[in-house]
Parts: C-alpha cells; structure tokens; sequence
C-alpha cells in the first residue's frame, strides 16, 4: 500500500486574493501594481472582477495582456511584471512552490544602488508592521512608485534595442538571492517535488493492483490567515499552508 507522503494543497501551490491598488501611478494610469520579477516560480492569475492588465517585460520585449472575469493568464520565471487597475480587478492569484513568490522568491525593480546586497535591498522594501495604516500606505505606495520608474527605464531601454539595463538588473536579482536557495530547495523537496513523487508512487501502485491509497482519503478548508496584507501589487488575503 502506498503511503500519502503529501496532503497539501493540489500541485503544492499557493492562492492568494488580490484586490490591485487603485492609485494612480507615476505616468497617470489609474491604478496599479509594483514591478517584480520572480526567479523559480511561474506564477498565474484567474481573474474574479473588475478590468485591467498585465504587463510583462522580459528580453523578447513589452507587453500587455487585457484582464477581465474569466482571464487566466501566466508567466514564467524572469518575466518583469505590473498590474494594471483600471477599475475594480480583483485575482485569485496561484504560485508556484508553495507560494514562494510570497515568501521570498520576488524582486522588485528598483534602481540599482538599492540591489547591492540583502540587507541594503531588504531595507529599501520593509513595510513596517508597528505604525499606522495611513504611513503603511504612504510606504508602499512610495515603494511600488520608486520601482514603477525603474521599469520605465528598462522598458524603455529594451524598446531602444540596449539590453544591457535589463540583464543588469537580472543579474542584480540573481545574486540577492541566491543565499536562500538552500532554504528554497528545501521548500520544494516537501511541497511540489513530494506531490510529485506521491502521485508517482500512486500510478505504481495502481498498475501493481494496490488501490490501498484510497483508504487514506481526507478532506481539508482553511479560511484567509490575514486579510488586506500590504503585497507587492495590492492587499492580499493570505491563505495558511498554502
């Protein structure tokens, strides 16, 4: 008989609900999220309300992806990306590895004095958590502008056909990051690479007539563990454990 060695959530990802900023950015859209990029993690997004759209800047160049109800869209690894409100967008938004593009596996395009090492960039991005919402608010709003015109800049750059601000800021990216990847790794070996390996060892089992599995059927819900949490493009309902 097989044993469940996962009973996460299915594929080992995490959910989020993302309700986008709606203030206006720093070239006058009417709302809008903070620029970022992920480096192990593609990331999707099922669009629940309102209008918008996403756009992406990766070595191929800029684009924009319309949201509405009913929209999923994705992007991999290394895609810069931004959301824009224009009016009421609402996402359940889906990660890969147990949500670690929430938990670490995010940069944000800021210029490049704020990319220097961890604790410079960790300083440049700190939302504090001990002082009012009012100054919460300025802070992240002050944040995502300051990364909106680095992405201007990058974009802009691409567009013009000089790629080397792109490649510097994902090298930047790189090297910030890589003193977690050990703590990373360790979160997909017990989240995506165990569900995998799980349903691996039920198909085995399967074909050798062993249904022993099913036996070990269970059930689970979980409600939001923090709501209107300061993200990266608006506030977030978080989900624990997943």
């Amino acid at each position: 008989m097989v044993s469940t060695a996962y009973d996460g959530f299915p594929g080992a990802v995490g959910v989020s609900r993302l309700t986008v900023y709606d203030w206006p950015t720093v070239e006058g859209l009417p709302g809008g999220g903070t620029p970022h990029l992920h480096l192990t993690c593609t990331e999707g997004y099922v669009v629940t309300a309102g209008r918008g759209a996403v756009q992406t800047l990766t070595t191929s160049g800029f684009e924009e992806t319309p949201l509405e109800p009913g929209t999923v869209a994705w992007f991999t690894p290394g895609t810069i990306h931004r959301l824009v409100n224009d009016g009421g967008l609402e996402i359940t938004v889906v990660m890969q590895n147990s949500g670690l593009p929430e938990a670490g596996d995010a940069v944000l395009t800021l210029p490049q004095d704020r990319l220097t090492d961890p604790d410079t960039y960790a300083d440049a991005v700190r939302i504090p958590a001990d002082v009012p919402e009012a100054e919460q608010v300025e802070v992240a709003r002050a944040r995502r502008d300051l990364a909106t015109r680095r992405f201007l800049e990058l974009r802009e750059a691409t567009e013009n056909g000089d790629p080397e601000p792109l490649a510097a800021f994902q090298r930047s990216a790189a090297e910030l990051v890589r003193p977690r990847l050990d703590a990373w790794e360790q979160r997909w070996r017990d989240g995506a690479h165990a569900a995998a390996e799980t349903t691996r060892a039920q198909l085995d089992a399967l074909r050798g007539k062993d249904d022993g599995h099913l036996a070990e059927a269970q059930v689970s819900a979980t409600g939001p563990a923090a709501r209107g949490r300061f993200g990266m493009c608006g506030r977030l309902d978080v989900y624990p454990g997943i």
